[in-house]
């Protein structure tokens, strides 16, 4: 049986931007109505955490370059890394290892420059050996060779598997928030996508200095404490890169150490007395504005409804002020939708090296910026 007429059991592996750690999830691929759209079955999802230590090293990957050596070691070991993940993920789904199709692995970037270039972690060798599957990695390298951002590639899932009967607006909050606009019924015709800014990184980043003791606000507790600084927000608001029209696409580059450190700063001076809790407030308010923002600059389509997936979803303060700025559109959680919407990315990621075996184009180029569409990915064999 061919693979355009049988089921495909793919992996999907991603490490986004909050540097929280892998998401890896084993999806069947049923073949549906259309042959671009496939019925996606989540069959296993796990999660593996970074230690702190592996967790520095990735951040100082990114804010202070240092040996090529010390890259390509990293390199290696989050292959191993991202190996091991797949095997949990591929364990608790209970499928045979022989049955599954590919990995399809985003890595984690170290280095986003689009469109000049970009790079991802993860040697996808190191990943075959560890599975005993074929992998596919490097999704963004030919987007960007063909002019476009790379980024997002998420939108092609959001448009294919995701949409609604009305203008809907799929709203990833990681590390780095991004948007993808989606016409009734679905389909890439229509379809639109970019970056919104920060999504969590900043108000992780702030609430890690605060509180050693805590990776994120949990519950959005010192949020929900706090009173956001507005001109803080405003001061921050005009950053070129939100004024700027899509395609776009940002990252850690942009949001770096140092950005966090003045932004805290920004805080403290703009406000007498002002609480730890304030300037967790006030990154929970760039991140909403953001967004709004977004809105009100580059969506005019009619959206009737905005679904939150991502970190940032689980955190009640962002929320409450998603859905107070964006009123009357209906703020939903993905997982209310379609399965758990931390596992959204990696199930896209799998969508996408579903593509790849397929010979369909992965990226949109409305979104990316592309000179057209283009099959994404290198193939490394078991």
């Amino acid at each position: 049986m061919s693979t355009a007429t049988r089921p495909l059991v793919l992996v999907g592996l991603m490490s986004g931007t909050s540097h929280d750690g892998i998401s890896a999830a084993v999806v069947r691929f049923v073949p549906g109505a259309r042959d671009d759209r496939p019925l996606p079955e989540l069959l296993a999802f796990v999660q593996q955490p970074y230690d702190d230590a592996f967790r520095a090293r990735l951040l100082s990957a990114i804010a202070t370059p240092t040996h090529p050596g010390d890259y390509t070691r990293l390199d290696f070991e989050l292959g191993e890394r991202l190996g091991a993940a797949a095997v949990a993920a591929i364990a608790e789904s209970g499928v045979p290892r022989a049955d599954v199709d590919a990995v399809a692995s985003h890595g984690h970037t170290v280095w986003h420059d689009a469109p000049r270039a970009t790079w991802q972690f993860g040697q996808p060798a190191a990943i075959a050996e560890r599975t005993g599957r074929p992998v596919i990695a490097d999704f963004r390298t030919r987007d960007v060779a063909a002019g476009g951002q790379g980024a997002p590639l998420v939108p092609i899932a959001d448009a294919l598997l995701f949409a609604g009967p009305d203008w809907r607006a799929l709203q990833n909050i990681g590390g780095i928030g991004n948007v993808t606009i989606v016409p009734p019924g679905g389909g890439v015709e229509g379809t639109r996508a970019f970056d919104t800014g920060p999504g969590v990184g900043v108000i992780d980043a702030v609430v890690r200095v605060l509180r050693s003791d805590l990776p994120y606000d949990v519950d959005g507790r010192l949020a929900a404490a706090g009173d956001a600084i507005a001109d803080v927000v405003d001061a921050a608001l005009t950053h070129p890169y939100f004024s700027a029209p899509p395609p776009k696409s940002t990252g850690r580059e942009l949001f770096t150490p140092a950005y966090v450190a003045d932004f805290m700063a920004r805080c403290r001076a703009a406000r007498a007395g002002c609480r730890d809790e304030d300037i967790v407030a006030t990154a929970v308010e760039l991140t909403a504005r953001s967004i709004r923002l977004s809105f009100e600059r580059f969506i005019p389509e009619p959206v009737a409804d905005l679904v939150v997936s991502g970190g940032g979803a689980r955190n009640p303060a962002l929320v409450r002020r998603l859905e107070a700025l964006l009123a009357p559109r209906a703020v939903r959680q993905f997982d209310a939708l379609f399965f758990d919407g931390d596992a959204k990315e990696a199930v896209a990621f799998a969508f996408l090296g579903w593509l790849h075996l397929r010979g369909f184009a992965g990226n949109v180029p409305a979104c990316t910026g592309a000179r057209g569409p283009r099959v994404l990915g290198t193939y490394t064999p078991a």
